[in-house]
């Protein structure tokens, strides 16, 4: 099994190029089983969860032309014409939950669907109840056998749906569904994430009618069919974030091209009281640290508050910063399982509940740790980034799932780390 081995205390400068965003490309990707006609999607990363949705949709019956991707061009064409099989195994959704993104689609397109219910990374239930009851609304009925979800949908019909919670998963299989149902489906309570604004662009040049994404509300007017398209996913505001934190951890000089400023707000406020000094324009952000971190409290929230997702990293740098720092996750139950990792690194940090208090400290020490989840896992490179001493991470299995060349890319700014092979 891999693992990536830090040597810390090198300060990071030079520019790194950000890839596309895996959580616009998992669902835009299967998007094409919409239509019958030729897909072709630029700039999606090269990562674990994007192969494994290739051959979710390949397993399917649709034509993949992955040969540009494979070769690190980002392009993958997609023909769904000749859709044998309807249904997603356990084996591909246990380890990545964007796969029962394919129910929508499926039900819409061809009026049934058999999809295991999700795995993917253990940071609490991510229940897919949202997803049923807002497909029941249009019309699919539902049966769980042996723990598939076995779905039937003569033809989806248009339908107000509330959310309970802004799930972004929800929003995306709902959004795909209502494309191709009779009559118009309102969605209230929708996530507003960059991502749910991408998706919606490409169903649009697809001939759908999706008004309102971005906001809470969103509104699609059905249509009988949809064509084929061309389209580039935005870039991955996740990874764009993970450098800036890395710029600021190491007190480098680090320009992050490709970005888009304008999705990372709220991280942007948190980071400036920080202490840590940002420019961004059109493509790009540049990230320096005049003087010490200065500790901050933060709170996860739904886009467009601070990201979940940037929470672990956010812990690494209020690790190392002065004073005490509280920071309080709201989305998921379990997303705290750095901590114990970054504990062993001589990190001071006491869980309450879903609150962590955080006592900077003034060091960070190499030490052997293991990534339990996706975000967890890159905090971890952080941490060894800022450590004294090697930092051994197993288990980087995670981060490949969300990283595109992560160790490459860090080499380039001056770090000193490597992908030993296991």
């Amino acid at each position: 099994m891999d693992k990536i081995v830090v040597h810390g205390g090198r300060r990071l400068t030079g520019e790194v190029v950000v890839s596309g965003s895996k959580n616009a490309s998992l669902p835009i990707l299967l998007s094409a089983l919409l239509t019958s006609e030729p897909c072709r999607f630029q700039g999606i990363p090269g990562l674990a969860d994007i192969h494994t949705t290739l051959k979710l949709l390949a397993g399917l019956g649709v034509k993949v032309d992955k040969e540009s991707w494979v070769a690190g061009e980002g392009d993958i064409a997609l023909q769904a014409d000749n859709v044998t099989k309807l249904e997603a195994s356990y084996d591909l959704v246990k380890t990545m939950r964007a796969s029962f993104l394919v129910l929508g689609p499926l039900l819409a397109r061809f009026g049934a669907a058999r999809v295991s219910t999700p795995g993917g990374c253990a940071i609490g239930s991510r229940p897919v109840n949202l997803h049923l009851k807002g497909l029941e609304a249009m019309g699919a009925t539902f049966e769980q056998v042996h723990g598939y979800v076995e779905a039937k949908a003569a033809k989806l019909r248009g339908a107000m749906i509330y959310l309970d919670l802004p799930s972004v998963g929800a929003t995306e299989n709902l959004m795909m569904a209502a494309a191709l149902a009779e009559g118009t489906t309102v969605i209230e309570n929708a996530a507003k994430e960059p991502e749910i604004e991408d998706l919606a662009g490409a169903l649009n040049k697809m001939g759908a009618q999706v008004k309102g994404a971005g906001s809470d509300i969103i509104r699609i007017e059905g249509v009988k069919d949809l064509k084929g398209i061309s389209h580039r996913v935005i870039p991955d505001r996740i990874e764009s974030a993970s450098f800036v934190i890395a710029g600021a951890l190491t007190g480098g000089e680090v320009v992050i091209k490709g970005a888009e400023p304008g999705h990372l707000e709220a991280f942007f406020i948190k980071l400036r009281e920080a202490g840590v000094a940002l420019d961004s324009a059109a493509g790009s952000i540049r990230v320096r640290r005049p003087g010490a971190i200065k500790s901050v409290n933060l709170t996860t929230l739904p886009y467009p508050g601070f990201p979940t997702d940037l929470q672990a990293q956010m812990m690494v740098l209020m690790a190392v910063a002065d004073g005490v720092s509280i920071v309080t996750e709201t989305i998921f139950e379990n997303r705290f399982m750095h901590v114990q990792e970054l504990d062993r690194m001589g990190a001071d940090i006491r869980l309450e509940g879903n609150r962590a208090v955080v006592r900077g400290v003034k060091g960070l020490s190499g030490a052997p740790v293991m990534a339990t989840d996706l975000r967890a896992s890159v905090s971890l490179v952080l941490a060894g980034l800022v450590a004294n001493g090697t930092t051994e991470i197993s288990r980087v299995y995670h981060l490949d799932r969300g990283y595109e060349h992560i160790e490459t890319k860090l080499s380039k700014l001056g770090a000193e780390i490597e992908r030993v092979r296991g």
